[in-house]
């Protein structure tokens, strides 16, 4: 994901992205012209056009075709010279602060290796022997083989002196040296906090490995971030979301200071990415948005909706919960955040005024709780709520078919099930997957699926979950014929999980999603036409402009 990252800022300054915003006035009327165009009508089928005429307040005024007459008074024309357009993008489930801090702190995505892992965090820390704590993210046992999780011990061996808090990739861990866990003050006497897990040895010592609200034993000891570095982290995140051709985007947990930055980049008119907001637990959502969803901000870039709740943690740190005991930890079965009453009050709390809910859930016996929950609600709360599942990863198989009443919204990662299936086998057994990445299943059950990345623990690049959702391939096109083909979606379904489905999880249809005469001119241009390329070909796709409101807001240089 470095090398992504890297790639994106190499290819613009400051300067050059100030030239191109006044070469493109904001809410001008114009023409994109001589396209290769396809978008998506309101029930999902596909409609082309040669043209996109565009209104003076950013809006789709018409789309047309080549045997259309084209105006002649604008205030600018461009000529698509043939190549592919696309409505703009939009991730369903991702972390924004939390992926400018990785381009911005340690990122050890890359790394192959424990070994590997020890070198970089090496430079770097003699790189920069400022600030005091080290902190990064992206490490992931599987990945390195290690068999284990890593430990102080491991990054002792390289930083001692310093403390060092490194996240796992899916953020539901979190490893730190010796020097981190005795700045937290934590010991053999602390106890496990309630949905979390504190990893020890044989003397009940921490080993370094804090599993999911176990987490926050450390953090509290670490030094917040100041308003300027919570200001470029949002700024680089936005630059990398939009090389990626996401215009808009689910932000799922924010929290009051995160709200902040994106108010202070709103009022300064920097804010060119679309972000709906959901808070992070009932007491951030009523302390931003009071008594319901805030208005959209700043033109149609800024929403609060709702809130996201979490009912278990993650496959990789053995914290999603299940019905059975792990295949390879024996008596383990994970983490339930919340009883069955919590999470029906914490719904309702947020229900009541109107607040959309979100409930993360990864494991099956988390699926099946908020399932119920919603069952249980949907008497009460009645009307259009668009309950929402975030991951839904593993499903006991006799579940599926519940996930198509009440209006739920299955808000699933394509990519996890490629970067996740040798894990998943593992965790589970193969006897228990059937209703694994169950996106085929989902849909014929009467789901409607909002597809995302779950970035930083995954990279952006919706491509790549485009071309695993139709092949359950991954890059190097294995399991060859895809894992569990039948889950297999056409391009257009998948195509539509990352508008149509996007837009319509967060509210969002009446203006974003398709190109639809008076919603909002969010669109991409393509090197290719991934409605007319295989699964390697899409994942080649490169974006080469993103534009939003009607005005350019990325383009490659």
């Amino acid at each position: 994901m470095k090398r992504l990252i890297r790639s994106v800022f190499q290819r613009q300054t400051p300067a050059a992205l100030a030239a191109l915003f006044l070469a493109t006035p904001a809410h001008a009327d114009g023409l994109i012209d001589n396209v290769n165009g396809y978008t998506l009508d309101a029930k999902g089928r596909l409609e082309r056009f040669n043209g996109l005429l565009i209104d003076g307040k950013g809006k789709v005024a018409k789309l047309l075709d080549r045997r259309d007459k084209r105006p002649e008074k604008l205030d600018f024309r461009l000529d698509g010279q043939g190549r592919t357009l696309i409505p703009g993008l939009i991730d369903a489930h991702g972390h924004v602060m939390a992926l400018g801090y990785q381009a911005l702190q340690l990122d050890l995505s890359d790394t192959g290796s424990l070994a590997q892992a020890q070198e970089k965090l090496a430079a770097y820390a003699a790189a920069r022997p400022t600030p005091v704590w080290i902190q990064g993210g992206g490490w992931n046992q599987e990945k390195w083989s290690l068999g284990r999780f890593p430990t102080a011990a491991d990054i002792d061996a390289v930083v001692r002196d310093r403390p060092v808090v490194l996240a796992r990739i899916d953020g539901h861990a979190i490893l730190a040296n010796s020097a981190a866990i005795a700045a937290a003050g934590i010991t053999a006497k602390t106890p496990d906090p309630a949905g979390g897990r504190i990893e020890r040895d044989a003397k009940g010592n921490p080993t370094g490995v804090f599993v999911d609200a176990a987490q926050e034993l450390i953090r509290a000891a670490v030094p917040k971030p100041l308003p300027r570095e919570r200001d470029a982290a949002l700024a680089k995140a936005q630059e990398i979301l939009l090389g990626y051709g996401i215009t808009a985007t689910a932000d799922m947990g924010t929290s009051v200071d995160d709200w902040s930055v994106m108010r202070r980049m709103g009022d300064a008119g920097r804010l060119r990415l679309r972000i709906l907001a959901y808070a992070f637990g009932i007491d951030p959502l009523l302390s931003i948005a009071g008594t319901g969803p805030t208005p959209w901000l700043y033109d149609g870039h800024l929403r609060m909706v709702g809130v996201k709740l979490f009912a278990d943690g993650a496959l990789g740190s053995r914290g999603a919960w299940l019905k059975q005991p792990y295949a390879d930890a024996t008596g383990q079965k994970g983490l339930q955040f919340l009883d069955d009453a919590k999470v029906r009050n914490l719904m309702s709390r947020a229900a009541m005024d109107g607040f959309q809910v979100a409930i993360h859930a990864i494991g099956d016996a988390a699926n099946a709780q908020a399932l119920a929950a919603v069952e249980e609600l949907s008497d009460t709360y009645k009307g259009d709520r668009r309950w929402r599942i975030e991951h839904a990863q593993i499903a006991d198989p006799a579940d599926l078919p519940r996930f198509g009443r009440n209006g739920i919204i299955a808000s699933m990662q394509p990519v996890h099930q490629t970067s996740d299936r040798l894990m998943a086998e593992a965790r589970l057994g193969t006897d228990r997957l059937a209703g694994a990445y169950a996106w085929k299943s989902m849909l014929k059950a009467g789901a409607r699926l909002a597809f995302g990345s779950d970035y930083p623990v995954e990279s952006p690049d919706p491509f790549a979950g485009l071309a695993t959702a139709i092949s359950r391939e991954d890059a190097n096109g294995q399991p060859m014929g895809g894992w569990h083909p039948a889950e297999r979606l056409t391009i257009e379904e998948a195509l539509a999980a990352f508008t149509l489905g996007g837009a319509y999880a967060s509210f969002a249809e009446d203006r974003l999603g398709t190109l639809e005469p008076g919603h909002d001119a969010d669109f991409i241009l393509l090197d290719r036409d991934p409605l007319a390329a295989g699964p390697a070909e899409i994942r080649q796709t490169k974006i080469l402009e993103t534009w939003i409101g009607g005005a350019r807001a990325w383009v490659r240089k």
